[in-house]
């Protein structure tokens, strides 16, 4: 990654950080009002029913939009660009809008597919939630589009700060559905998605985009990205099965299964989010220029450098995150409605969610290193053999660890699908300097390992003597100054890399 992406990586992150607090105060809210029970349980199927049915078509596209907008534009220029965006925009919605008719239709049928251990008057909440967040899909793939935009026009703050005006209606939502009607639960997240796309309309005009109302579906630029998609979309679609089969299990296994999953991915995904997505994003764009362009060296070192980032930030979050797992989890959510069950539960969840915290964050990497040459077809295979790992470890796990062993199944594929995905890296474009980034991987592991046993002895010895709170946030600051002595011990390429970004001597590429 060179000096600019280092510095807009960072920036992100921090705003990330900002957004995903707000997104907490949105998971508190919902766990203070309803725990993980039957009502949470039906609000998160029916968020998940719209997402599953139609990300698989979005993700795709919104993948495959960036590499191909670069190629029209450096090939036919900026209007030709818009207009393809355009014509996108405009076929998404005519798509969108047949998908919204079949859910309306067949709202219980797909609760009862998707939650088949609901019992009769949780599938009929769960229903009715679902034919208001359904709508939500007609904003949401002029939203993928419309990031994209910004993200190409090197424009990444705008679309990260999306996220305060969404959490800020979700909450909203919570607190009224809790004081007037269930109802407004689901609407919130329609609202939120509404207004994030008019705040989105506003910046990408700002950013020169000109709409028009083109509807071409023989449009050459589409065929070929739709085709250049397909193996992605196959892709996404069966990782999506995976998902549906893991909530029937933990509809199955737990009143409030669902819950407790979703509040144990909310709290890995906040780390997740701001580390691995912020870098991900940095570097898309101008990994899809170096392939553009074939300038494989530079391609080459943009991985290795974001691989390094990952590996000396998320490794110790997720260290950290697994030995106090129950106490984290407390503190966020242990409050009103949200019982000792249940924090056992999401508890159990988290510990084995971050166990594949790292495999997580290195294959959206990988994955990116692929699409940035237009090869789709590889995280595709990649993503089928991942689900069926899955699948078949979410069966087994589950009957010997209920809820934790959903989440062990899904940290274990993360591993392998990321390990298969460095062979084929390797094989397509040669080393990425291995040996230096197996010696570096090591000390941040000694480094992690050390940090986690110091930091547990020291709650373990005061939380005799004093509140979970404050003794947990101590534990969390000695973590972090042993962490950071011992990679500066231990001399940590990344290490200095950070202490040049904070510095702000990063030099320009």
């Amino acid at each position: 990654m060179v000096g600019v992406m280092r510095r807009t990586a960072a920036l992100l992150m921090v705003i990330t950080l900002f957004s995903k607090v707000i997104g907490f105060a949105r998971e508190i809210s919902l766990s203070y009002f309803y725990g993980a029970s039957n009502i949470s349980d039906a609000y998160y199927i029916a968020l998940t029913i719209p997402d599953v049915i139609f990300s698989f078509i979005i993700l795709g596209i919104a993948t495959g939009f960036i590499p191909m907008y670069t190629k029209i534009e450096n090939k036919s220029g900026v209007i030709e660009s818009h207009k393809f965006t355009s014509n996108l925009i405009n076929i998404l919605t005519i798509f969108s809008l047949f998908l919204v008719i079949v859910v309306e239709m067949f709202s219980l049928q797909l609760v009862k597919i998707f939650a088949s251990g609901f019992d009769e008057e949780t599938m009929l909440l769960a229903s009715n939630f679902t034919k208001v967040t359904v709508l939500g899909i007609f904003f949401t793939g002029i939203i993928y589009i419309l990031n994209g935009f910004l993200q190409i026009n090197k424009n990444f703050i705008v679309p990260a700060l999306f996220g305060f005006v969404y959490n800020f209606f979700i909450i909203l939502s919570i607190f009224l559905s809790y004081k007037y009607d269930l109802i407004l639960l689901s609407v919130g997240s329609v609202a939120a998605l509404f207004f994030q796309l008019l705040l989105l309309l506003f910046f990408t005009r700002k950013n020169g985009f000109k709409y028009t109302l083109s509807l071409d579906f023989k449009n050459k630029h589409v065929i070929q990205m739709m085709k250049l998609s397909i193996p992605l979309i196959l892709g996404v679609s069966v990782n999506q099965i995976n998902i549906l089969i893991n909530k029937t299990l933990a509809s199955q296994v737990a009143i409030g299964g669902i819950s407790a999953l979703n509040y144990a991915d909310r709290i890995n995904s906040f780390i997740l989010t701001i580390i691995v997505m912020s870098i991900s994003t940095a570097i898309y764009p101008s990994l899809s220029k170096a392939a553009e362009e074939k300038k494989i060296q530079n391609f080459k070192r943009i991985i290795f450098e974001s691989i390094g980032a990952i590996n000396i930030l998320i490794i110790p979050a997720a260290t950290g995150l697994m030995i106090f797992s129950a106490p984290i989890v407390t503190l966020l959510f242990g409050r009103g409605a949200f019982d000792a069950e249940a924090i056992s539960l999401t508890s159990q969840a988290l510990f084995f969610y971050s166990i594949g915290m790292l495999g997580i964050g290195l294959r959206e990497i990988l994955s990116k290193a692929f699409y940035s040459h237009q090869d789709t077809k590889t995280p595709m295979m990649n993503a089928v053999i991942g689900v069926l790992i899955n699948i078949i470890l979410s069966f087994v796990f589950s009957k010997y660890l209920g809820i934790g062993g959903l989440a062990l199944a899904t940290s274990i594929s993360a591993f392998v699908t990321t390990g298969l995905l460095f062979y084929s890296l390797r094989r397509k474009f040669g080393s990425l300097d291995s040996k230096k980034a197996a010696i570096s991987l090591i000390k941040i592991l000694i480094a992690s390992i050390l940090m986690g046993g110091i930091s547990k002895f020291t709650y373990s010895y005061l939380i005799l003597e004093y509140n979970n709170s404050i003794v947990l946030l101590f534990s969390m600051v000695v973590a972090t100054l042993i962490y950071l002595t011992l990679i500066y011990i231990l001399k940590v390429e990344e290490f200095y890399t950070l202490i040049n970004l904070i510095r702000g001597k990063m030099k320009r590429a």
